[in-house]
């Protein structure tokens, strides 16, 4: 009986046992998994002051507090479509490295020819906005700040330019636009009822989940990416954050 009785406890104490040791192992995941910080929330977290002036710069703050004054929308829009139709080759030399240089299981290829065929929607939303403000396209001329970002986009089509780096300023590109336009969405916004579309292009959730595929691409690519490309990388990223607020600045009249 006594032998019986034992080998009745035994299980439950070998259930007991292997209960506390998965708690363990779990716990032990779970802080392993938040420790873990991707290098694009590293650069987040290190750049915080120059991504905030990207996408609280006090054009976008205009938009969102209802103050904007429209002739300045107005240069924002003539401006931003000659970025975007330079923009375009951009693209294209980044689904061709993504091509080249990426794992096909991971579908890169797929969402960033995402992003090109949506280019062509957009370029038609500009004309069609830019007729309804009354701005002439054929005669914009592009500002300084705008002439060297799209410099900058040229510079980045090279071959020569890895795709983890291409692929950086693709996706920082894409999210200053969401989470700038998102953030004129807000509840407590007052953004001009005449506005709402221009944000909601960019500021959307659909949008918001692209860019989150974006930065899935550019954290994959870095894990396996050399110190050498994570510095330029990084400096790309830099780069982007500087030329987005001399855009910002342009649109806004303080350059």
């Amino acid at each position: 009986m006594c032998d019986g009785g034992n080998q009745g406890k035994k299980p439950a104490f070998k259930t007991q046992f292997k209960k506390q040791q998965f708690c363990r192992n779990w716990l032990h995941t779970g802080i392993q998994m938040q420790a873990k910080i991707t290098v694009t929330e590293t650069w987040l977290r290190k750049h915080r002051h120059l991504y905030d002036g990207a996408t609280r710069h006090p054009f976008i703050r205009s938009i969102r507090d209802g103050n904007i004054d429209i002739s300045a929308f107005k240069t924002w829009l003539g401006q931003d479509y000659i970025f975007v139709r330079a923009f375009v080759p951009f693209v294209a030399s980044v689904l061709t490295k993504a091509y080249k240089g990426s794992d096909d299981g991971n579908g890169d290829v797929e969402v960033i020819l995402g992003g090109v065929a949506a280019l062509h929607d957009e370029i038609s939303w500009f004309k069609k906005e830019a007729f309804k403000w009354g701005v002439q396209l054929s005669s914009i001329v592009p500002q300084k700040a705008n002439q060297e970002y799209c410099r900058f986009l040229e510079s980045l089509i090279s071959p020569e330019v890895e795709y983890t780096v291409a692929a950086v300023a693709f996706w920082a590109i894409e999210t200053i636009y969401q989470e700038s336009f998102a953030h004129c969405l807000e509840d407590d916004s007052k953004t001009p009822p005449e506005l709402k579309e221009t944000c909601q292009r960019w500021g959307n959730e659909s949008f918001g989940e692209y860019c989150n595929s974006l930065r899935n691409i550019v954290d994959r690519q870095l894990e396996k990416a050399s110190d050498d490309v994570i510095t330029k990388a990084e400096a790309t990223l830099l780069r982007v954050l500087e030329h987005e607020v001399d855009f910002w600045n342009m649109s806004h009249r303080r350059t």
